[in-house]
């Protein structure tokens, strides 16, 4: 027997997705590894999936992956993707970075929920960039404001893993579409990013109208998110 799941191909961060490829696939098995052993340790396999993070995460004052996935891991997620009978499988937060050639590493804690239709994953980067520019970079880019910040809406591919529940090697391949809002932290745009981003688990495309709807209620929630 075999499960398949799909992921993101990218890094959250899409300042750096020159280095994602080697980053994200080394980072993405051990967070799929502790998700699923949350999952399979819970009690009532019907309830909504809690919060897992990484057990070697230190404190920071910078926001954490585990603050990131009690943001986003709220009840009304399924409703706000469309999917209103639906419950969270699995949730995890981590804490992580990324280090570019000139030997510079730059934080990018990052959450993720899965659900049998949608993932959602939603990360923070603490470069120096901006936002505005970025639609030059990336496939299928859209300027946009949202919740009065600067804003690009973008596509990019995920990878479908298939895992063998029978302990053998897992397989990868090509996935679907990941619809993604890469947002300013402030209004004023002076650097890092936040980034979420929707994927289903068939090779439909994502609704952008259910990202837009996730990122106007769960960012404001989020930790040191600021009005002004």
């Amino acid at each position: 027997m075999s499960e398949e799941v799909a992921a993101a191909e990218k890094s959250p961060n899409a300042w750096g997705q020159a280095v994602a490829a080697l980053v994200l696939i080394g980072g993405l098995g051990g967070g799929l590894w502790v998700m699923q052993q949350h999952d399979a340790g819970r009690t009532d396999p019907d309830a909504p999936a809690t919060c897992s993070t990484d057990e070697d995460a230190e404190p920071s004052e910078r926001i954490s992956g585990a603050q990131l996935c009690t943001a986003l891991n709220r009840a009304d997620l399924p409703v706000l993707l469309g999917t209103p009978g639906e419950h969270a499988k699995t949730a995890h937060g981590g804490d992580g970075s990324v280090k570019t050639a000139n030997g510079t590493e730059t934080a990018t804690p990052e959450a993720t929920v899965t659900f049998g239709t949608y993932t959602v994953q939603l990360s923070r980067s603490y470069d120096d960039l901006p936002v505005a520019g970025t639609e030059h970079l990336l496939n299928s880019a859209e300027k946009k404001t949202v919740l009065g910040r600067p804003a690009v809406l973008y596509s990019s591919p995920t990878i479908a893993i298939r895992f063998s529940l029978g302990g053998g090697e897992s397989e990868t391949g090509p996935g679907g579409t990941a619809r993604s809002l890469l947002i300013a932290p402030d209004p004023k745009d002076s650097g890092g990013s936040y980034e979420l981003a929707i994927w289903r688990q068939d090779t439909l495309l994502p609704d952008d109208a259910a990202l837009l709807r996730v990122a106007e209620k769960v960012l404001p929630t989020v930790p040191g998110w600021t009005t002004g």
